[in-house]
């Protein structure tokens, strides 16, 4: 088994939706994180808050330089993710698949280096 990092890509600038749309997509979000934890690979998951509460720490001459926001300026940032422990990267795909269907958005497929710490 394998863990992936399913990341929840979002648009910069465009804020919280309405509770007439977020409503039904946290209903779908959590829909398919019951799935995963039913399949057996669910590990963790969790939203981020938006790019104007991030730091970026740097270290580079032995003290950590500490600057706002994120370590790039783009159009999308990760706003969410989701942790799954599954046999390849094919089955990591299909599970995000799932969340860009509930979410409605883009999902970033990472697999981690070696195994995370349980």
């Amino acid at each position: 088994m394998a863990n992936y990092l399913l990341g929840v890509i979002e648009p910069q600038g465009q804020g919280i939706p309405a509770p007439e749309i977020l409503e039904p997509i946290m209903a779908n979000v959590e829909a398919v994180t019951n799935e995963m934890i039913e399949a057996g690979v669910w590990v963790a998951a969790g939203g981020l808050e938006g790019t104007g509460s991030a730091k970026t720490v740097r270290n580079g001459s032995g003290e950590g330089i500490v600057s706002d926001g994120p370590f790039v300026e783009a159009k999308e940032y990760l706003g969410g993710f989701s942790v799954i422990d599954v046999a390849n990267e094919e089955e990591a795909v299909e599970w995000a698949k799932k969340i860009s269907e509930a979410t409605t958005l883009p999902i970033e497929v990472r697999k981690f280096r070696g195994d995370l710490r349980k």
